[in-house]
């Protein structure tokens, strides 16, 4: 039997990418350190000098799927305009999210709900309401929204998004994107100041 080398280019990210990808295919259960090596050419050993087992690999790619996440709502919500244009923004890039890669969005819900999470993947949880949270707190001060707990109106804002995506397939959210606008319109009328 040959010898597998234990170098790689980038041994981690290969092992992510291989991960995500039979994520998307055969979901969770399938999900193998050892096919995972196999595949990217490395001994079976190799793996394990990046993660403990399978559920820090699942908890990593949770992990680095909240931090994607987060990188493409933080481009939404810097987008010049009003709070609705912003959070038609933060829609419209929650939906694309959810079309790209919807294996892993439910890995990362469901990971986040695991009782041992790591920290770090509680902390990008974190930083994901923070983003969601910005427009809110933004269109509150300039009296768009209206006032109240911030975090409430933000937490309404991300479970409805999170909603319409888990209620959907492939097709019906790309049937979605086109009616994000009146669903940004719904949302903002229960948001105006009385």
């Amino acid at each position: 039997m040959a010898h597998r080398p234990y170098h790689h280019g980038d041994l981690r990210a290969a092992l992510l990418e291989g991960a995500e990808r039979a994520l998307a295919e055969q979901g969770p259960e399938a999900l193998s350190l050892r096919e995972l090596a196999r595949r990217a050419g490395v001994s079976h050993a190799a793996p394990g000098r990046h993660f403990r087992g399978k559920n820090h690999l699942l908890d990593t790619l949770a992990l680095t799927g909240f931090e994607r996440l987060d990188t493409r709502l933080g481009e939404a919500v810097e987008e010049p305009g009003d709070p609705r244009s912003r959070l038609l923004a933060l829609a419209r890039g929650y939906v694309g999210f959810a079309l790209d890669h919807p294996a892993l969005l439910e890995l990362m819900y469901t990971r986040k709900h695991t009782p041992s999470r790591p920290d770090e993947l509680t902390a990008a949880v974190g930083r994901l309401v923070e983003t969601v949270l910005r427009p809110v707190t933004e269109g509150q001060e300039e009296g768009s929204i209206a006032p109240g707990d911030p975090g409430t109106i933000a937490l309404t804002v991300a479970a409805t998004l999170y909603g319409l995506a888990s209620y959907a397939d492939a097709d019906s959210l790309r049937e979605l994107e086109d009616h994000l606008p009146a669903v940004v319109d719904l949302l903002m009328s229960g948001l105006l100041p009385r």
